[in-house]
């Protein structure tokens, strides 16, 4: 009775240790600052008020087919499977996705099978010949047979599942960011090709130009040797000849650079985009859908902002990983199985020593870890995990704001695009009118062909800026639907994580 009273004082006395061992250091975790707050979405009313169309659903995730032209939709569909830097991201989403089934098997038990054969020499001069001068120079056989042994840490604190937690949201933040590259991806497309597709007609435009100061040119020359004029006009004439033909071959050199850009975009080299803007020009939308208020469901749908917000989330999980640091790492080992030992003149006999009944064992061994002194390594850590922390929480707020700014934008192009386009239309109608009484005229002969050509040059001049103000429209259509997410939807992105990572 005395001996077990004894017994049961020290293991009281031990556990009472092991209370204050944690206690303590559970009272060395510094506080540090408070964390970063999350910023609440502005209300964008005013700036939406023009918009009438409520949004009810989320547009399609080949949004760019609402332009109805197939050579764009051929483009973006060979872009997406052949891009490099699409696959890039991909692969890093792969990647990412992988760390998270290493990451989850933190929380499983680690169970192997091992097995060894050892033949020694004891040696005559060793510490075993010191001690037993008759076991100086024998030779022996030592195997071990494990077919069951076991490695399990025990996640009192939570540690393992928040490791699993951050590593699901850098899953998930690459996730949102291969959805963003694609996004960048179609839209870089689009804006080339629509660029591309105005410049196509606006080479007809010019070419037609050319053609009509050369024309002028020749009437100048005429009129020169004839003696109706002197050399004055003449001149002019060749001079705006020449600025037209140079205009030709930069308007050229543009457009060679677009489908230069469109093959890069799509994975291909330069040769493959020689016969590009086949097709008609791209309708364009009457209306984008989008809806008259801002909230942080809609915000949401951009992939770069779910990026952030999921990069700070997971940092939230390593401020935890960081914390628990401080505390007892607690975790069991075992082992089942045989071992035997034989003299070397006994080595026939090995095999039966190991698969006997005599020869079976096991082990179990819990273990208790817990830092004391780290030199500074935890405080750093934990503060480096909070400032990342703080880090990623205000990236996410300046993706947000930055998000609010390129819609108000691209809804303010949307719009200054379209009322700039019907003013420019009357403007192109008008001069036609001009340059249909103009051959009017010239029919009843009152006036000459110069006349009927000067009145052709500023519709022409005119209908090029249409071209450009059509691709201007195009391009302010694609950063609208860019600035709202272009279909990328994720409602899980809703749920915010907590202020406090810790």
């Amino acid at each position: 009775m005395r001996s077990g009273s004894t017994a049961g004082q020290r293991v009281w006395r031990c556990l009472g240790i092991g209370c204050v061992l944690l206690f303590g250091s559970c009272a060395w975790i510094p506080k540090g600052d408070p964390p970063a707050q999350y910023l609440d979405p502005p209300e964008m009313t005013e700036t939406l008020a023009e918009i009438t169309s409520r949004l009810q659903n989320w547009p399609d995730d080949h949004w760019w087919e609402q332009f109805g032209n197939p050579e764009l939709n051929g483009l973006i569909e060979t872009a997406l499977k052949d891009n490099p830097g699409l696959k890039h991201a991909s692969a890093r989403l792969r990647q990412a996705t992988s760390l998270v089934k290493v990451e989850g098997a933190r929380l499983l038990p680690f169970l192997e099978a091992d097995a060894s054969l050892t033949y020694e020499r004891i040696s005559q001069h060793g510490v075993f010949a010191a001690l037993n001068p008759e076991v100086a120079g024998i030779k022996i056989m030592y195997g071990i047979i494990n077919p069951l042994s076991f490695r399990y840490e025990f996640d009192f604190w939570g540690k393992n599942r928040a490791m699993l937690e951050g590593a699901l949201g850098h899953a998930a933040a690459e996730e949102a960011e291969t959805a963003e590259v694609r996004l960048r991806l179609t839209t870089g497309i689009a804006r080339a090709y629509f660029r591309g597709q105005a410049l196509q007609q606006q080479l007809t435009i010019v070419k037609t130009i050319v053609g009509i100061r050369r024309d002028l040119k020749n009437l100048a020359e005429t009129r020169f040797r004839l003696g109706l004029d002197n050399d004055q006009p003449f001149k002019i004439a060749v001079a705006d000849y020449e600025a037209a033909f140079k205009r030709q071959a930069a308007i050229r050199d543009q457009l060679d650079v677009q489908r230069h850009l469109l093959a890069r975009l799509a994975g291909k080299g330069p040769d493959e985009a020689a016969h590009l803007f086949a097709k008609p020009m791209a309708n364009i939308p009457k209306q984008i859908p989008a809806p008259d208020h801002l909230s942080i469901g809609l915000l949401v749908h951009r992939p770069d902002l779910a990026a952030a917000l999921y990069r700070a989330h997971a940092a939230s999980r390593l401020v935890r990983v960081a914390t628990t640091q401080f505390y007892p790492t607690i975790d069991l080992t075992g082992f089942v199985g045989f071992n035997a030992l034989t003299l070397a003149k006994g080595t026939d006999k090995l095999a039966n020593f190991l698969f006997s009944g005599q020869s079976f064992t096991y082990g179990l061994a819990p273990g208790l870890r817990m830092p004391w002194f780290e030199g500074g390594r935890l405080r750093g850590e934990l503060g480096a995990q909070r400032a990342e922390y703080d880090a990623a929480v205000e990236l996410y707020n300046d993706t947000l704001l930055d998000a609010m700014r390129e819609v108000a934008d691209s809804l303010s192009a949307w719009h200054t695009t379209n009322e700039i386009m019907a003013s420019h239309k009357r403007l192109v109608a008008s001069l036609g009118e001009d340059w249909r009484l103009a051959k009017v005229r010239l029919v009843n002969g009152l006036d000459d062909d110069r006349e009927v050509l000067r009145h052709r040059y500023p519709v022409l001049e005119q209908e090029y800026a249409l071209r450009a103000l059509e691709s201007d429209q195009l391009v302010a259509a694609v950063d609208l639907i860019e600035s709202l997410g272009g279909g990328y939807h994720n409602p899980d992105i809703e749920k915010r994580p907590k202020h406090n990572p810790s």
